[in-house]
Parts: C-alpha cells; structure tokens; sequence
C-alpha cells in the first residue's frame, strides 16, 4: 500500500504515492524542499560520484546486497541493512542511505508490477553500467528506453544475472 517507506538521519523523507503510471511512484523529501520523485540520471549523477570516491565495485556489490534481499514487498530488515551499509560511506552515508532507499523502493514496486517481464532486473542493469561499465549516468539512465524486454533480457544474462 502506498505511504511512508523511510526517514533518513538527515531528516529526508522517503514515500510511495500515486504518480503517472501507478500508485508506486517513490518520492523524496528533503528539509526545506519541495518533494519530488527522483529520476534515474539524479541518482545515477551522485552514485557515479560516489563511485570515484569509495569505488565503483565496492558499491556495486553493496547495490547487489540490496538487490539479492529485494521482493515485491518493502522490508523493514532490508531497509535497516541499507542504513548499516551506508554508515561505511563517512559523511556520504545519508547520500547513500537515501539513493539506495530509493533504488530499493523503486525494485519493489517494479516487482509489484504484474506485466513486468524484467522486474527489478532493470535497475541493476543501469547500476551495472554506471558502476561496472563505467557509462555515463545519462547512458545508464536512458539505455533501456524503446527497447524490447527480450533484448534488454539477453544483455542482462550476458552480464550474468
């Protein structure tokens, strides 16, 4: 059911709520902004830049952790193992902390969705560009836009998942 999903430290707000296609469109609110629902190329934009400063891999792997937990159904133990990822982050840990929240919550609510064929499948082949193959956030963004599922399936089996 659409509603509250997780409060960062930093006192960001993290929520599902109706958006254009379906009642599972996760949204951000920081302090003193305006809440809005985060694209692909905004996160994709700070985890490239996390990336160069804690190691592509190494978030990668972190990413997959979540990945490997995720279900069609928001998990307070998963959301808690984000947080205790994110503490390694130093002062990026509520940057962490909230950009793996929503990755996450956009997982689940790609699993809920029943004609779905590639399910969550599809965040991890953007995380595997931007982090594995060193693409531009833009090109993680934008890659599988138009594209059947059958094509983005094979390429995401020749990367191994």
């Amino acid at each position: 059911m659409p509603g509250f999903i997780k409060l960062i430290a930093d006192g960001s707000k993290i929520e599902y709520d109706t958006g254009a296609f379906d009642a599972w469109c996760v949204y951000l609110k920081r302090q003193d902004e305006p809440r809005f629902a985060p694209k692909d190329l905004h996160y994709f934009t700070d985890i490239a830049k996390l990336g160069k400063l804690y190691g592509h891999e190494r978030i990668y792997y972190d990413f997959v952790k979540i990945y490997n937990e995720t279900t069609a159904v928001i998990s307070q133990d998963v959301l808690d193992h984000i947080t205790e990822l994110a503490k390694s982050y130093g002062h990026h840990r509520f940057s962490f902390d909230t950009w793996f929240t929503v990755i996450y919550a956009g997982m689940v609510a790609e699993e809920k969705k029943e004609k779905a064929v590639l399910k969550k499948r599809i965040k991890r082949l953007g995380m595997y560009q931007l982090l594995m193959e060193r693409r531009q956030p833009e090109y993680a963004a934008n890659f599988s836009r138009g594209k059947k599922w059958r094509e983005l399936d094979t390429i995401m089996k020749s990367c191994g998942f």
